[in-house]
């Protein structure tokens, strides 16, 4: 996008120059699909199981009925934690354990994918 801002700011012949400068960028970078292997294993669950229950903890309790139905309880924001997390369960229980994300060892994956196995070790005590 910046790419394309940038021709039409500075319009041609020099417009050529932001774009080359984008498609070399994109020629090296790092790749990786796993935001299209994500997509497809939640949409596979989805088409298996259909819309699922979300939990109760995580359901908006803006009526008393929905308090008095549990409906909130015990939920843990994640940002009045250390490290903005928490051990929460945030799938169906049909879910329960499922990892969709699986970083690749490309780029920042790597720095991603030892972040997400210190926080599962955390969710495993």
């Amino acid at each position: 996008m910046a790419a394309t801002d940038a021709l039409r700011f500075v319009g041609m012949p020099e417009g050529h120059l932001p774009l080359t400068q984008a498609a070399v960028y994109l020629a090296v970078a790092p790749k990786s699909n796993s935001a299209v292997t994500t997509y497809a294993a939640a949409k596979a669950d989805v088409e298996e199981h259909g819309a699922l229950a979300v939990p109760l903890h995580l359901r908006n309790p803006s009526s008393a009925l929905g308090r008095s139905m549990g409906l909130g309880k015990d939920y843990k924001y994640p940002h009045n934690y250390e490290g903005h997390f928490v051990v929460e369960n945030y799938l169906p229980d049909e879910l329960k354990g499922r990892h969709y994300y699986q970083p690749s060892e490309n780029g920042r994956e790597r720095d991603i994918a030892e972040r997400l196995a210190t926080l599962r070790k955390q969710k495993s005590v």
